[in-house]
């Protein structure tokens, strides 16, 4: 699934993007909306499990807060999400920002927009990108999606009876098994104890001996056991 945030000060702009994203992604996408900075949009930013096309206005309206410095706080912890400017400035504001920031692109809004629009999103999507995920819907419909590559280790809660998915922002519980998660999961997931799955690609060391693993985030987990030994090593 891939997730648009677009922020724009003129509703009717939002509207007429999010149409466009209609009309280019059928189905598998999430829409939100925003016309300014709020504490809705900041945790979008700091949720990077997900894969994420941000659209950002450049200029909006009174605030003090413009898509530039929106992009600074995205960059700060995201340099995999796709960020599009909307713009009327010229070449020379766009030559810097887009370097600075890695933006995808600068659309001008009166110029051939619907085209240019169109044919970004299109780039983005068929890009080569490690977009594995793992989906998960509770039995109140609650939906859940998380890149593979974003997931350090799923473990058993021992009182919940249910398994807490780890990543490095988030953790999510899922009411599953061991052995039924494993099933959904790739190659790069191996059960290191009888109650823990690691992504041996997050692993910096392990340590049978006193049975614990150290992550790529530094974090000691003890949860290792021999038993899974030759398929770790």
């Amino acid at each position: 699934m891939v997730k648009f945030i677009l922020v724009d000060d003129d509703k009717n702009e939002l509207e007429h993007i999010k149409s466009l994203l209609n009309e280019i992604v059928e189905d598998d996408k999430e829409i939100c909306c925003f016309s300014k900075v709020t504490t809705e949009l900041k945790q979008e930013i700091q949720n990077t499990d997900s894969r994420k096309v941000y659209v950002l206005d450049i200029e909006l309206g009174n605030s003090k807060v413009s898509g530039i410095s929106i992009a600074k706080l995205i960059r700060a912890i995201d340099w995999e999400s796709e960020i599009i400017f909307i713009t009327n400035h010229d070449k020379m504001f766009e030559s810097v920002h887009r370097s600075i920031y890695e933006v995808f692109d600068f659309i001008e809004k009166f110029h051939d927009f619907d085209k240019r629009f169109k044919k970004d999103i299109l780039a983005i999507l068929d890009k080569n990108f490690d977009n594995k995920m793992f989906k998960y819907q509770s039995n109140n419909n609650i939906e859940l999606s998380i890149y593979y590559r974003k997931i350090l280790y799923i473990y058993r809660d021992t009182e919940e009876r249910k398994l807490v998915i780890v990543t490095d922002n988030n953790t999510y519980i899922v009411n599953m098994n061991i052995k039924d998660i494993l099933l959904q999961l790739d190659k790069r997931f191996k059960q290191c104890h009888r109650s823990c799955i690691v992504n041996v690609n997050k692993i910096e060391k392990l340590d049978f001996k006193e049975g614990y693993f150290v992550l790529d985030n530094g974090e000691k987990v003890y949860m290792l056991s021999k038993k899974y030994r030759k398929d770790l090593e």
